[in-house]
Parts: C-alpha cells; sequence; structure tokens
C-alpha cells in the first residue's frame, strides 16, 4: 500500500523495534493471520470484521470510525459506525484542548518553556498524578502541563490549561479549524475552568488524520504532540495492551472513560514510521461504571482489536 507523504515521528524508535516477536495475544483474541492482505481493501475488510467481533462480544453501543491512510487517494474506511453521532469525548478532549494550547504557542503568544505556579486551590482529583503530592508551589512549564494532560490524563492540567487558554478560546480554535461537534463546556462563573464537552468518533479520527498529516500545528507543535501521544508511559490497558515495548511505540493513543463511557482513539504508525492508520472507538454500557480497569469489556474488546489491526497494518504490501 502507498501512503500519502505525512507528518513522520519517532521513525528511530520503531525502526530498531520492528523485527520485535510479536506477544501473546489477549485471551479470547483470534490467533494470527496467516495470510497477507493482498490490498487496502481486504485489510479494510478484515479491520471490519475484527471490530464487528469484538465490539458484538463485549456489547454495549458503539460509535466508530477506523481509516486507512493511502497516498492514492482520501482514507480507506475500514469502520465507520455511528460516527457523527455526538457522545460524552470524557478525556479523549483533552486532544482538543492541547490542539488548542499549541496553536496558541503557534501564534507566537505562548511557549513551551512559559511557567505557571501550581497552586493548592486548583488541584482536581481523578486521573492523573498532581493531587497525589500534597505539598505545591511548583513551577510549571507549558510542556510540562501538557504532557501531564496527555500522557497520565491529569485532571488537574485541564485546570491549568484553562489559564493559558480559556473555554470559549478553545472552543474558537476548534471551530477555526472545522470542528464543529468536538467542544468543551465553559464555567459561566469563571471562564478560565471548563468541563470536558463531547465529540464524535467521526471528528476525533478526523483531528488525528489530520495532525499526523501535518495539516493543523507547525511541524514543531505536531511532533510534540505526537511524540507524548506515542510515550512508553502513557496508556496500555485497550489498544496498545498486547504489544512489545517496539510495538507500542507505534500507536499514537489517548484514552477517556467516564460513567458509560469508554472512548479510545489513536494513530498506527507502520514499521518505516510512517502513519498508516487512524482509529476512534467510542461506547457505551451499563453495569461496568465504576471499573476503569483492563477488564472492562469494552476495554477488553479494544485490546483484541490493537493486536488484530496492528498486526493487518503489518502485512499490508508496501
Amino acid at each position: 500500500m502507498q501512503r500519502r507523504h505525512v507528518f513522520t515521528v519517532g521513525a528511530g524508535l520503531t525502526l530498531g523495534g520492528a523485527a520485535a516477536a510479536a506477544v501473546p495475544a489477549v485471551a479470547g483474541a483470534e490467533p494470527a493471520l496467516k495470510r497477507r492482505p493482498a490490498d487496502t481493501a481486504e485489510a479494510a475488510e478484515r479491520i471490519a470484521e475484527a471490530f464487528a467481533t469484538e465490539s458484538a462480544a463485549a456489547g454495549g453501543e458503539w460509535q466508530a470510525r477506523i481509516t486507512l491512510l493511502d497516498d492514492s487517494g482520501p482514507p480507506t474506511v475500514a469502520v465507520d459506525r455511528d460516527s457523527r453521532a455526538v457522545k460524552s469525548a470524557a478525556s479523549v478532549n483533552k486532544l482538543g484542548i492541547a490542539l488548542a494550547v499549541l496553536d496558541k504557542i503557534d501564534r507566537g503568544e505562548l511557549a513551551l518553556d512559559d511557567r505557571l505556579t501550581l497552586e493548592p486551590d486548583i488541584i482536581l482529583g481523578g486521573s492523573g498524578f498532581y493531587f497525589h503530592q500534597t505539598v505545591y508551589g511548583d513551577e510549571l512549564t507549558v510542556a510540562n502541563i501538557l504532557v501531564a494532560m496527555l500522557m497520565p490524563s491529569d485532571n488537574t492540567s485541564v485546570r491549568l490549561c484553562g489559564l493559558l487558554s480559556d473555554a470559549y478560546e478553545i472552543n474558537g480554535v476548534l471551530e477555526a479549524k472545522g470542528f464543529t461537534d468536538t467542544r468543551v463546556i465553559p464555567n459561566e462563573e469563571n471562564p478560565n475552568r471548563m468541563w470536558l464537552g463531547d465529540t464524535t468518533a467521526y471528528e476525533t479520527n478526523d483531528l488525528l488524520h489530520r495532525l499526523a498529516a501535518g495539516e493543523l500545528l507547525s511541524e514543531e507543535s505536531t511532533g510534540f504532540f505526537l511524540g507524548v501521544l506515542r510515550g512508553l508511559s502513557g496508556y496500555h490497558d485497550g489498544f496498545r495492551r498486547s504489544m512489545s515495548s517496539a510495538e507500542r511505540s507505534r500507536v499514537a493513543v489517548k484514552y477517556g472513560a467516564y460513567a458509560a463511557n469508554r472512548n479510545e482513539s489513536g494513530v498506527v504508525y507502520d514499521s518505516a514510521g510512517e502513519p498508516a492508520l487512524v482509529y476512534s472507538l467510542m461506547a457505551q454500557t451499563e453495569g461496568h461504571d465504576d471499573n476503569y480497569g483492563a477488564t472492562h469489556p469494552v476495554v477488553e474488546a479494544h485490546a483484541r482489536m490493537g493486536r488484530a489491526v496492528f498486526d493487518i497494518v503489518d502485512s499490508l504490501p508496501r
């Protein structure tokens, strides 16, 4: 498959691990493919089958869009299930916040080495690590805040980003870049505070596709953004679970979970370091709201899909 010339990140990491042996799949996963797909169309069919099988096994309501990148035209759509439905983004909304902050950096109104003080009254619990410190006063760079928000999905970092770019500005950047449904929710009493809002599988897929293509940000900001999402200290319960560390470094990922919602989106890179596939998965289930771990049925489905999709991408003719 010939892929569109797109922004390459961290090729050295991927090339060094290209020959790594495959790790065992999650229990219940299908055996590794024994025959290479003849072309992109066949690869898309196999990905669609894997999605259909695993989403049905997990149950719940799903929205999804999975696309294969190709330089001969638009991306090949492997999966599109109710992808325009507007749903709670949960922490996947942090992609939009990071995009707006980095866009402000590209405009010269901020810099990665600008600093904020971590004050006790801005601390928010849940996911992340700042709230564990119990003592504060740290001088944090914008780079530190963005890494905390994207990699361990720190919730306090959302409030810190609100001091850098308020909710109205964030939504304005998203609108200017063509996103009509991806929004944060402003706090009318404090414009520097916001709540995570909504998105669609379609727009999240589009955001990551255009980001990987270098169309949304400068080359420097694009490299920073995708480099953090590919970090090996990031999220591994879902798509990246049954992969070696070298394989994991080839998947840029953002996960979001709140109440019944379990969302995950990312970019899969080929062994040459080129973006090859973009996925956006959203699901809502009943009876598992308090399970934020790897045993959640949707997260287990993500893991099985991840292994299958990664192998399909890797087996495509080049």
